[in-house]
């Protein structure tokens, strides 16, 4: 049997892409999968072994100490191919490759100028990493296959080789086994990291607004934030008098999908970044998939997607006016928001499911494999 190792020092149980999607998809088509991550002990999860790495202590700490003893499990598995998905991971991937290894590098983010939003860097260092990170992954990359989580991703890559873009878009058969009544009063959702660039403070003011009005309606706001940006929230929800906004913290796919189930409307608010801007927000095919009216980013890769479905509205990030106003149309108009999810619900189905890009991922796999 074909052994596969895919590798990252994150919680990949609690991520949908790496596990619920590549690691599933390649498990059921008959690989053996052994996925090196964060996991309270080794064991077997749904067909896929996990070779456990502990909880990090803080980012440096996962950089460092994590990246050091996942290569440590790594090199004790004799794999077919190795698949990482951590830039961080990039310099003993490359070793390997070397070696004559098949090794894949899964492009989660436009890691270069991702570096020029990140908040932990000092803004003055940012354009000096970002160049740093750049001429690493030209060195790094050479002889690895590359897997682009978006379109944008592979047009700034175009000197690799062989790779292949694999869109992280959401497994309608795990969707459709949700099945949550709508809660009262009504909520509206994100999911997703919970940070300012995200959109957090945007939502808790538009969530004033509506109250402000005499509207009964709760935020169900699920992913991970840092402990100061918990705080800054916590202080802007008192400030504001807000009622019946819970943050949920990071929770397992599953978990949030039902939540999310019982919400009126999903949000996505992203600021005006490049990152954002060309790059798909998964959430958004997520709360597609459940059957959620959403209320977006007026990007123009999102309006695409969203006015080409009629199955919500497009506003401006950074006004927290706008998404007030879109949300009030869907509270106030409960048949029309029904239309919309089930438009966008439709439109996942024929257009953006995992379905395909599976497809996509087997296929490289097959290449790398047949190359010898």
């Amino acid at each position: 049997m074909t052994t596969v190792v895919h590798v990252t020092t994150v919680h990949p149980l609690k991520d949908s892409r790496i596990f619920y999607k590549e690691c599933a998809s390649l498990r059921q088509a008959g690989y053996r999968v052994v996925l090196i991550a964060q996991h309270d002990c080794d064991e077997t999860v749904d067909g896929i072994e996990v070779r456990a790495l502990p909880a990090p202590t803080d980012r440096r700490d996962r950089m460092t100490r994590l990246t050091r003893l996942a290569w440590e499990r790594c090199r004790v598995e004799d794999a077919d191919i190795y698949h990482a998905h951590d830039p961080e991971l990039l310099p003993k991937m490359a070793q390997l490759a070397k070696r004559g290894k098949r090794v894949i590098y899964d492009m989660h983010e436009n890691v270069v100028r991702d570096m020029l939003t990140k908040p932990w860097l000092p803004a003055a260092l940012r354009p000096l990493v970002s160049l740093g990170v750049g001429w690493g992954l030209r060195r790094w990359l050479r002889g690895l296959a590359v897997v682009f989580a978006e379109q944008s991703y592979a047009r700034e890559y175009p000197w690799i080789r062989r790779g292949v873009v694999v869109e992280n878009l959401p497994r309608l058969e795990e969707l459709a086994r949700i099945a949550t009544a709508k809660t009262e009063p009504p909520a509206v959702g994100y999911l997703g990291s919970v940070t300012r660039l995200r959109g957090s403070r945007v939502m808790l003011q538009a969530l004033a607004i509506l109250q402000a009005e005499g509207r009964a309606v709760a935020l169900e706001c699920i992913g991970p934030a840092t402990a100061e940006h918990r705080a800054e929230l916590a202080a802007e929800v008192a400030r504001l008098g807000l009622s019946g906004v819970r943050f949920h913290g990071r929770l397992e796919p599953r978990e949030a999908w039902r939540v999310l189930a019982g919400c009126r409307g999903g949000l996505a608010l992203l600021a005006d970044i490049p990152n954002y801007r060309e790059s798909y927000p998964t959430k958004l095919f997520e709360y597609m998939g459940l059957g959620l009216p959403v209320v977006v980013s007026g990007f123009p890769l999102y309006r695409n997607i969203v006015d080409g479905a009629r199955c919500g509205f497009c506003v401006d990030p950074a006004d927290p006016a706008q998404a007030a106003a879109a949300l009030r149309q869907l509270l106030d108009n409960p048949a029309i928001a029904v239309e919309m999810g089930e438009r966008g619900q439709q439109a996942v189905r024929e257009h953006y499911s995992w379905r395909t890009e599976e497809v996509k991922l087997l296929g490289l796999y097959q290449e790398l494999l047949a190359a010898d």
